[in-house]
């Protein structure tokens, strides 16, 4: 996780900068940059596309784990699983499905679906739920940068690992704002 953090996060953060210089979004958040990727000149959209995204997506990445989280959300997130997938088990079920079946690199997303309740979507490379006007919850990495030293060509073995480092509370912040 290291050289994940300290390398290829801090490079997709170095790029956006620099792609962001001398625009009308240089300094807005990454969040309202990636819901207005349109009003970059179209010479820059692809470069803040791919690596603002892969800022924004790490930051969320890193936000959503601790040391010793894992577990099980509780209160209103928990019941918004339930209500849409019918239990925890069967939630995890989907989005490691969505996580293992990615083709190539991207990530796995729990979203708020806009109504009060949760959905869980793929989104190629750096791609994010935010530039479709969705509201990311939880989000897994699936590039091999992200699990290849450790786990090799096993993307299920680090979801499953994964699942163990899941920082619920912050999860659950996240949905109390989004409802």
């Amino acid at each position: 996780m290291k050289v994940h953090h300290d390398k290829h996060h801090q490079a997709y953060v170095d790029k956006a900068n620099a792609a962001l210089e001398g625009t009308d979004l240089a300094d807005a958040s990454i969040e309202e940059v990636l819901q207005n990727l349109d009003k970059l000149p179209s010479d820059k959209q692809k470069a803040v596309r791919n690596n603002g995204g892969g800022h924004f997506n790490h930051s969320l990445f890193w936000e959503s784990m601790k040391p010793g989280g894992g577990g099980e959300p509780t209160g209103a997130l928990a019941e918004a699983i339930d209500a849409k997938f019918g239990s925890f088990s069967d939630f995890q079920a989907k989005f490691k499905e969505t996580g293992v079946n990615q083709f190539g690199s991207g990530w796995a997303w729990l979203i708020a679906d806009g109504s009060g309740g949760v959905d869980v979507v793929g989104s190629a490379n750096q791609d994010n739920p935010i530039s479709d006007g969705k509201t990311p919850l939880l989000g897994v990495d699936v590039w091999e940068h992200a699990y290849y030293l450790k786990y090799q060509n096993k993307r299920p073995d680090y979801i499953d690992a994964w699942w163990n480092t899941v920082d619920w509370d912050k999860v659950a912040e996240r949905f109390e704002k989004a409802s």
